[in-house]
């Protein structure tokens, strides 16, 4: 589960970059087809490790909360997951509803291709591209609240937190 967290976390960053580095181009850039390609494909792998992920979780016992953590920090720390796949199920969400706006359908890899599942509706592409964004930053966000948390009980709290994730 630990190596499904890191792998996990290492995709939404380098997906967020590439993102990013993708609004930057102008259509005239070499790289400007380059990089959807591999920034779907590789969305694609991680809604799939997601799925995974999410399946692992519900199959195998999860280590019980350390007895450290007061009850305000266990009930945020599981509404702060459930709101990360949640914010990871709207980025898949919408980054399919973009890539087939114009009902073709998506690749992964070049290896085969992700099926058209839903008719494209009025500006489909804008209206998935702006929340789609809108849900990128704020899973970066929480993210980085994530990350603060586990420093906090690492630094303040002297807890096995931190320790239990690697």
């Amino acid at each position: 589960m630990r190596a499904l967290h890191w792998l996990t976390a290492l995709l939404v960053v380098g997906l967020f970059g590439l993102g990013l580095w993708m609004r930057s181009l102008s259509y005239y850039d070499s790289l400007y087809q380059v990089l959807p390609f591999w920034h779907k494909s590789i969305g694609f792998l991680l809604c799939a490790l997601v799925v995974v992920r999410l399946l692992t979780r519900w199959l195998t016992p999860q280590p019980a909360a350390l007895a450290t953590h007061q009850q305000w920090e266990r009930v945020l720390a599981k509404l702060t997951h459930w709101l990360l796949y949640g914010l990871l199920f709207g980025l898949f969400v919408t980054g399919y509803l973009v890539t087939t706006a114009d009902n073709r359908p998506g690749s992964f890899f070049g290896w085969f291709e992700v099926p058209v599942l839903i008719t494209a509706f009025p500006n489909q592409e804008d209206i998935a591209g702006a929340l789609h964004e809108y849900f990128a930053w704020s899973l970066i966000g929480l993210s980085v609240l994530h990350g603060l948390a586990a420093l906090k009980h690492h630094w303040l709290d002297k807890d096995e937190t931190l320790k239990r994730m690697w």
